[in-house]
């Protein structure tokens, strides 16, 4: 089956889908494009800060059943489950910033593991969920800092608290695979994407989310490292990667497994690339300084092999760095310019999907 039937077989049209971290950055943007597609979404998240949240400038929280919870809490999400009655989910909840798990690496590690643990068990609980995708990340592998990318049978072990908690998430699922889901109706995959890029983020220590507020105040962007090497994609590419494993997976169970999710070896490219290319886009003179600040240890090169994803999928990724990073510059100036970000996020998820369809 070509991984593209679901998207016209119209597959989640009325499904029930709950969504772990669904206020977050990629939640709201995964919410909207299921609302897109006619699911039924419910999300379970801890609400966002109350300013600068794209989950409420996107006027998500109006449209799908937002549940308030901890991942952490497991009774609470264990009612959410009983009342839901999920058929799809969708985990994404964690604290994903490698600077704040430095500073808090027990709440990390809290939050990370055992709360993929308790969302596993509460999939092996519920017998209704047919498909289940743990989002983890590329950080989750033994970083060597060589040349080529990592491939899903590598060693996994990351540095800092973020990138070990994750390879902590990975390791549970794998475990309740094993131990569980082999043996029941559930298929079960991780998916490990590299650094993602759109509008609306606006986490701290984050390159484009650094650019984004200094050309709001006009200023020059500081960067730490423009030398760390990356895979940088617009997040619509791994969330319709995610949208086809988990349905694609659901229609056969063959399809359940570990991928890695990221771009082409042409859009790994190094923070000082990545800075060049938003300055050119965001005109008015943008241009950025380098200014390392000696913080804590982050690895300097990391790159994925997905020859796995386009091999199981035929995926091929629509949008290079260059267009992600216009696709954000218009995002942000249209939401400095007070324009309804409900109707530009519709607008970007059209093209994207217009574009999919024509590779395809």
């Amino acid at each position: 089956m070509e991984q593209e039937n679901w998207l016209q077989s119209n597959f989640y049209k009325g499904k029930r889908v709950l969504v772990t971290g669904h206020t977050g950055f990629k939640g709201t943007w995964l919410c909207r494009i299921l609302l897109q597609l006619g699911a039924q979404v419910t999300g379970y998240a801890l609400m966002p800060p109350p300013f600068l949240s794209l989950f409420e400038i996107s006027a998500v929280s109006d449209k799908i059943n937002s549940i308030e919870g901890d991942v952490r809490d497991f009774a609470r999400l264990k009612e959410v489950f009983e009342q839901v009655q999920p058929e799809i989910v969708f985990h994404l909840a964690a604290q994903p910033l490698v600077r704040r798990s430095y500073e808090a690496p027990v709440e990390t590690y809290e939050t990370n593991v055992m709360g993929t643990v308790h969302v596993c068990e509460c999939v092996r609980l519920f017998p209704c969920v047919k498909s289940f995708l743990n989002v983890t990340t590329d950080k989750v592998y033994e970083n060597k800092e060589w040349a080529w990318g990592y491939r899903e049978n590598e060693p996994l072990d990351g540095y800092d608290p973020y990138s070990n908690s994750k390879s902590c998430s990975e390791l549970v699922t794998h475990s309740y695979i094993n131990s569980f889901f082999r043996d029941m109706d559930t298929a079960v995959s991780t998916a490990r994407a590299g650094n993602v890029i759109g509008g609306g983020d606006f986490a701290d220590n984050r390159i484009i989310p650094d650019c984004i507020r200094a050309a709001g105040k006009k200023e020059p962007v500081v960067i730490r490292n423009p030398h760390s090497t990356r895979p940088y994609q617009h997040v619509l590419e791994p969330l319709f990667v995610y949208l086809t494993i988990a349905a694609m997976q659901a229609m056969d169970k063959r399809y359940a497994g570990f991928y890695n999710v990221g771009p082409d070896d042409r859009d790994c490219v190094s923070t000082g690339e990545l800075a060049d290319l938003f300055c050119e886009s965001w005109g008015e003179g943008m241009s950025w300084v380098n200014r390392y600040d000696g913080g804590p240890h982050e690895a300097n090169f990391l790159k994925l092999d997905c020859s796995k994803l386009k091999a199981v999928f035929g995926w091929k990724p629509v949008w290079d760095v260059r267009t992600a990073v216009e696709k954000t510059v218009e995002w942000s100036k249209a939401w400095m310019n007070g324009n309804d970000m409900e109707l530009i996020m519709e607008k970007q998820i059209l093209e994207y999907r217009d574009e999919r369809e024509k590779e395809y």
